[in-house]
């Protein structure tokens, strides 16, 4: 179903918005840099759809980057954050929301205690604060490509919007910012090894995404997770695994549940709030009770375990049954296979992976380079080209993709088969599009 190809509202918000707004948007991605065009300004969602301020509608395959793990205004959820705020949007005092959702949290993955945070950054900082603080230790080792938010300390060769802009550093991150930092290439075991055999009394923790999707979909060969947990734990660091996307994204208990290698700490977010803006870090309870105010660790927030946002996160907990994520995965599956075809058909060199129900798709220039990806170098040879004239054709005919090959494909559990009818009839459009691209 293709959209009107003149969008004057929203460019005129986009005018705006660059007025005021640093490049005209609050995170990077958005800005359309990568695939080019005007950013579209949505006005509103239903189900698995989204219209937006021009009144064009797109099937969803962002979800808000993953948190609408039941679409958009779901009733139950919608419900639940106006009780919340018919009783007031924030108190500054404990509120026995912010209890249960802690206890669902605990209830549903490996940690025994957690701490109700506002975002994803504030999650992973926390986190490799109170990692330091345990073990006394300075170092901290995560992978190239692996994206932990903006934290100054984990924007070396972090992906994500990082990788979509192709900023080769980021400046305002001081060389001592990073200088305890060290960055392993990702599914390298050797240099693991090599790494804590000459510095393993530094080490205080590793972060990892616990599946990586911020440089495409790039999971772990199999064992790696397990590697990690016995060479941490062999020199007395932590782990840290990052389910800020895996989350309560790819069944019940996160990635845990499907590679449940163990961590000392985890990071969660996205589906957790619902939509609102809610985080989490939490792991073993010797560890989480350095933090203030029963230890000398210290993190806090105003608004961390804000009323609107556990009631969101909460009621989409609820929703996140054994059925909705039987259908989720079904319904990626079958979306793979139409777009694996669709690309076959053409002659489009490409190769796509999953985590789960979370998949994306690499487009490469020539068949020679099509190979499972398993690091960043391997994730960076794909063609931005290809990519950005095979998504500028789907947003035509009405499906909204990441607006960038770094990121993941997120379905939800009210994508039906109407849905997959409407984005298979726009994929031979779309994959003769990428076919006909050139990087020359």
């Amino acid at each position: 179903m293709p959209v009107s190809p003149e969008t004057p509202k929203s460019a005129a918000l986009f005018e705006r918005a660059a007025r005021v707004i640093p490049g005209g948007v609050n995170s990077p991605v958005r800005a359309f840099r990568a695939v080019g065009g005007t950013p579209r300004f949505m006005d509103h969602g239903r189900g698995p759809y989204m219209t937006d301020v021009d009144g064009n509608e797109y099937v969803d395959l962002i979800c808000s980057w993953g948190p609408l793990l039941h679409g958009h205004a779901h009733p139950h959820v919608v419900d639940a954050v106006r009780q919340a705020a018919s009783k007031g949007t924030s108190f500054g005092t404990p509120t026995a929301a912010e209890v249960a959702l802690g206890e669902e949290i605990v209830r549903r993955t490996p940690a025994d205690e957690v701490r109700l945070v506002n975002s994803g950054t504030e999650a992973t900082m926390s986190a490799i604060r109170l990692a330091r603080g345990f073990t006394e230790r300075s170092v901290v080792v995560k992978f190239a490509g692996c994206y932990h938010g903006h934290v100054d300390a984990l924007l070396a060769e972090a992906g994500s919007g990082v990788a979509t802009l192709a900023i080769p550093e980021t400046r305002g991150v001081t060389a001592e910012q990073t200088a305890q930092t060290v960055v392993l290439p990702y599914n390298d075991v050797a240099a693991l090894e090599e790494l804590f055999a000459q510095r393993g009394s530094e080490i205080a923790c590793v972060i990892t995404e616990a599946s990586p999707g911020n440089m495409g979909v790039v999971p772990p060969r199999d064992g790696f997770n397990e590697h990690l947990r016995r060479v941490t734990a062999q020199y007395g660091a932590l782990l840290i695994s990052d389910e800020v996307m895996t989350g309560f994204r790819v069944s019940p208990s996160g990635w845990a549940g499907l590679d449940p290698a163990g961590a000392d700490l985890y990071t969660f977010g996205k589906v957790m709030g619902g939509g609102l803006p809610a985080a989490a870090f939490g792991g073993r309870a010797d560890v989480m009770n350095l933090l203030a105010p029963a230890g000398p660790v210290y993190q806090a927030g105003t608004l961390s375990g804000n009323p609107l946002a556990t009631a969101a996160g909460l009621a989409n907990l609820e929703l996140a049954t054994d059925a909705a994520y039987e259908h989720i995965d079904r319904t990626s599956a079958a979306l793979q296979g139409m777009v694996a075809a669709a690309l076959f058909e053409a002659g489009v060199p490409h190769k796509i992976q999953h985590a789960g129900n979370m998949f994306s798709v690499f487009f490469f220039d020539d068949d020679e380079q099509v190979r499972s990806v398993d690091n960043y170098a391997q994730a960076r040879t794909q063609s931005p080209v290809k990519f950005s004239a095979f998504f500028n054709e789907m947003l035509a005919r009405g499906i909204y993709l990441p607006p960038s090959g770094y990121e993941c494909w997120f379905l939800s559990s009210v994508h039906d088969e109407k849905v997959l009818d409407r984005i298979n009839d726009a994929l031979p459009y779309a994959a003769g599009a990428a076919a006909a691209a050139s990087t020359t």
